[in-house]
């Protein structure tokens, strides 16, 4: 069975910073679209980031351009996502999926709670 396991997460004040990873079993992220997706209490889940590894391209919303990044370790097949300077609504839980996603793909997310 294929899991993509989100993980990472936690308290951090205003302004910290945390780098969630993105580990997967029975799965190679080969040449594979990875999206970082979140969802904050009492919201739809919504589309953050998204990395192309077959060609390194990235996408973010608008909402974290410029602070979030993404980096790679193929050896541990483990994809990461940089979160800088967070902000008080960066708080959500965090999944990582295929784009476009799979329902059987979803794991349990990570939280990252962001204190004003």
């Amino acid at each position: 069975d294929v899991q993509l396991q989100a993980s990472g997460g936690g308290l951090v004040q205003a302004g910290g910073s945390l780098r969630l990873s993105c580990t997967a079993s029975g799965f190679t992220f080969d040449d594979h679209v990875i999206g970082w997706f979140r969802q904050a209490p009492g919201k739809e889940r919504e589309g953050v980031s998204c990395f192309d590894l077959s060609d390194g391209s990235t996408f973010f919303a608008d909402s974290v351009k410029g602070r979030f990044t993404f980096s790679t370790d193929n050896a541990k097949n483990t994809v990461y996502l940089q979160t800088n300077s967070l902000k008080p609504e960066d708080t959500a839980v965090y999944y990582c999926n295929v784009v476009p996603s799979r329902n059987d793909y979803w794991g349990q997310g990570t939280l990252v709670t962001v204190s004003s």
